[in-house]
């Protein structure tokens, strides 16, 4: 038992086993094999190296943004002058990374609580009993008013009306406001930390520079209307009824190089809407919201009622930084081994499964034995005899097959060892 023990031991840590190989010389499994290779060699370095980056690990930001806008509007709406500053047309006014322009408005003046007749045309009666029990937006007292055959409401009153939007829009000259764009990136991972002010950006030319995409792409102060425009809308309908757009600061580094070539690229996108969509078309367009003004006029509480239409902008930083790394480059390596065995599985199916000459394929690939002969002969003899004869079957069927010989197989099949 000791010496059994020990042999098997012996063989398990001093010898070494190979697969049983057959070369085949078979011109047309040939030609697929080394395509399969070729496939797969070039997924492997184009693909996974080339253009994923595979060698590489990857590290997205933490950031911070900051907004400032700059610009003065005017108005003379009846015969009143108004000059809007960012106080007045930006909402809200912390500098967010998200924030509204207001480029249009319906005002109602000199609101104040009551009951009054709804607006002509809105809930239409010719009794009280016309409004009773209905389901509007505002609150009904039961009274039909026959002077505007309307129902009477309880409400912030005069009633606001805006059924009718002012076009062109009021506020036209938020075309030409300014918005600059602060923005901080840090990749943990890495331990890099950068700025949309790269190298060579200063004070100086902050106060001349307008980001243009190909004279001044690092620039961070924009022009609304350039902005509306890179995005592919026009800002004469964008501004009547308000819309949205995102402003992407892209932030894709390759930390192989120098960390001063890691800087920001810029790019403008409607968040919803097509740039060639009617109104028509769509089911809701445009982008408002109401706030109102709430003051004391003779101990009685009033307000002013805005309607906004406005352009939504969102500051959105999109971010990956990558840098060689050991691991994520032997995982490729040893991921595309792998597949390389995927040319061996298909050569063996055409080869056992496909050809004329499966049937001999099949014997030289596997090696047949008897169960009973297993069982009963112990001796290596045995085990000779039966390789010699298979091996003689082998020849015998080879030159029988001579005569039909496939014009594609130059010299049969060597079986080898290793």
């Amino acid at each position: 038992m000791k010496n059994q023990i020990t042999s098997t031991l012996s063989n398990f840590f001093f010898e070494y086993e190979t697969p049983r190989q057959v070369l085949v010389r078979n011109r047309r499994v040939g030609v697929v094999c080394r395509l399969i290779q070729l496939g797969v060699l070039v997924y492997i370095i184009g693909w996974v190296f080339i253009y994923e980056k595979g060698y590489q690990s990857t590290d997205t930001a933490v950031s911070s943004v900051f907004t400032k806008m700059k610009g003065v509007g005017y108005t003379n709406v009846s015969g009143i002058e108004t000059v809007w500053d960012v106080a007045d047309y930006v909402f809200p006014s912390q500098g967010d990374s998200s924030f509204v322009v207001m480029t249009n408005y319906i005002i109602t003046e000199g609101q104040k609580m009551g009951k009054c007749p709804e607006l002509t045309g809105n809930l239409v009666c010719t009794s009280d009993a016309d409004c009773v029990g209905g389901s509007f937006k505002r609150q009904m007292t039961g009274t039909c008013v026959n002077k505007t055959q309307s129902c009477e409401v309880l409400a912030w009153c005069p009633i606001e009306d805006d059924r009718t939007i002012p076009n062109p829009p009021l506020l036209m000259s938020a075309e030409n406001y300014t918005l600059f764009i602060k923005n901080s990136v840090t990749f943990p991972l890495f331990g890099v930390t950068r700025s949309n002010l790269v190298e060579g950006i200063d004070s100086d030319y902050i106060k001349k520079c307008l980001f243009d995409p190909k004279e001044d792409p690092l620039c961070p102060i924009f022009k609304l209307g350039d902005i509306v425009k890179l995005s592919g809308f026009s800002f004469e309908k964008l501004a009547q009824e308000g819309g949205a757009i995102g402003i992407v600061v892209d932030w894709t580094c390759n930390f192989d190089v120098d960390v001063k070539h890691c800087k920001p690229e810029y790019n403008f996108h409607g968040l919803y809407g097509n740039p060639s969509e009617t109104d028509s078309a769509s089911a809701s367009v445009g982008y408002n919201f109401r706030y109102a003004k709430h003051y004391m006029e003779d101990k009685i509480p009033k307000r002013t009622l805005f309607k906004v239409f406005g352009i939504r902008f969102d500051v959105i930083v999109k971010s990956l930084a990558r840098k060689f790394d050991i691991i994520p480059t032997l995982t490729a390596i040893g991921s595309g081994v792998g597949i390389f065995g995927v040319a061996t599985v298909v050569c063996d199916l055409v080869l056992l499964y496909l050809l004329p000459k499966r049937e001999f394929y099949k014997n030289m690939k596997f090696k047949y034995t008897d169960t009973q002969i297993q069982q009963d002969s112990e001796s290596i003899d045995l085990d000779s005899n039966a390789y010699y004869t298979l091996e003689a079957n082998s020849r015998q069927a080879q030159d029988e097959d001579k005569p039909n010989e496939d014009p594609d197989s130059e010299a049969g099949s060597t079986e080898t060892e290793k």
